[in-house]
């Protein structure tokens, strides 16, 4: 495994005054030196509106915006005009519910769900079923935290125009067989969205393997910066779709009584772009590919083996393909009343219903801890992380 730890000012930080234990990469993921400097680089040698100059500064920017569009398009197996920058994930999926959605949704057609969602991944779809008279219906995850594929057989008609699932849980940290799903689906004649905000950090990805209609990624969650998320789409369905979001940047021509848009992916881009965001994601997939090559799941299995030696521990999801998530409760220990304590200790981590209060509801829960890895973490932290849980037990009970 690389020894990247240098490369991450964070982890010089302290927390509380102790030494950063940060276990909370599945909301955000700490950012290395080279993304940092790629951005930082932006604003000191580019100037000038991306797309919209013609003087060399402006042209270096633009330049240097649609080869990073190139970068994550060949890093995800993708044409470059099937990505589309947005701000986040959640933009991405917006974007899909309302541009594709409320021209091909009607009353009493059907959108499925898993009950794994992130709220990003459900409400979205709540709003346009209340402008087009669709519906939602949920396929439920088993006690293991995984989707039977059968049942997903039994939930599909000609109603599901389309299925939007996440391909790894931010709560359990199953890694959905997204491919096999999409293979059933596609079968049906439906659309099929995967979010794959989880999955990303974590794995190669290619879209056209997959055979999805969309895909939605954020650059936060993968070592890149705040402000960027990536939707895949299909050409072809792309080409069908209208922009959501108007304004300058995405027309072709403009009168005083209409407009139209120009070609994709830049008619789903309006406004002045992220610039500086979207290369700087560019130098975060070249980072991530580095640590994909030599990536091992030895520190997902150490952790979770540490973790089920606590005593009264509950730990949610136990799929046996897994990102580095650990979702748990400690019985008589409120998962606040440990995160405060935690970070007393220097340790970072996440309590609360992590954007799925429908899961949680599921799980006959209202909340829980969550641990999660990246490769910047190693045993040493684990341990650490486990012995001071230990310590919590003795002092809040």
């Amino acid at each position: 495994m690389l020894n990247i730890r240098q490369d991450f000012p964070n982890l010089k930080e302290k927390n509380r005054g102790k030494t950063l234990v940060y276990l909370d990469s599945a909301a955000t993921s700490l950012t290395p030196t080279q993304v940092i400097n790629c951005e930082s680089e932006y604003y000191e040698k580019f100037g000038g509106s991306i797309h919209r100059s013609v003087y060399e500064l402006g042209e270096k920017a633009t330049n240097a915006f649609e080869n990073s569009r190139k970068r994550i398009a060949d890093f995800v197996g993708a044409s470059k005009n099937s990505i589309v920058f947005t701000k986040s994930a959640t933009e991405s999926i917006n974007l899909v519910a309302e541009s594709w959605g409320y021209d091909n949704l009607n009353s009493g057609d059907v959108i499925l769900l898993t009950d794994m969602e992130h709220h990003s991944n459900i409400i979205p779809w709540q709003v346009i079923c209340k402008k087009t008279g669709a519906k939602i219906k949920y396929l439920r995850s088993t006690e293991n935290g995984t989707i039977n594929l059968e049942e997903l057989k039994k939930s599909l008609d000609s109603n599901v125009k389309i299925v939007s699932i996440t391909h790894a849980s931010n709560v359990f940290g199953t890694i959905n067989p997204v491919k096999e799903i999409t293979n059933i689906v596609k079968k049906n004649g439906s659309k099929i969205m995967i979010d794959g905000c989880q999955s990303i950090p974590h794995m190669k990805v290619n879209v056209k393997d997959l055979d999805c209609d969309f895909y939605a990624f954020s650059g936060h969650k993968m070592f890149g910066p705040t402000g960027v998320g990536v939707l895949y789409g299909k050409e072809e369905i792309l080409e069908e779709m209208q922009p959501y979001q108007t304004g300058g940047g995405i027309i072709e021509t403009v009168t005083m009584t209409e407009s139209t848009w120009t070609s994709i992916p830049h008619k789903f881009e309006p406004g002045s772009p992220m610039a500086a965001q979207v290369i700087a994601l560019a130098e975060a997939v070249d980072y991530l590919e580095a640590c994909l090559e030599k990536h091992d799941n030895f520190l997902n299995e150490y952790s979770l083996e540490k973790m089920k030696s606590i005593d009264g521990i509950s730990i949610y999801g136990n799929a046996s393909e897994r990102t580095p998530i650990i979702s748990f409760n400690i019985e008589g220990v409120h998962s606040l009343d440990l995160a405060h304590f935690l970070d007393y200790e220097g340790i970072n981590i996440r309590s609360g219903h992590h954007c799925c209060q429908p899961l949680m509801q599921a799980l006959d829960i209202t909340a829980c801890a969550r641990a999660s890895f990246y490769f910047y973490n190693n045993t040493e932290e684990v341990d650490y992380l486990v012995d001071k849980i230990n310590k919590a037990i003795q002092v809040i009970k």
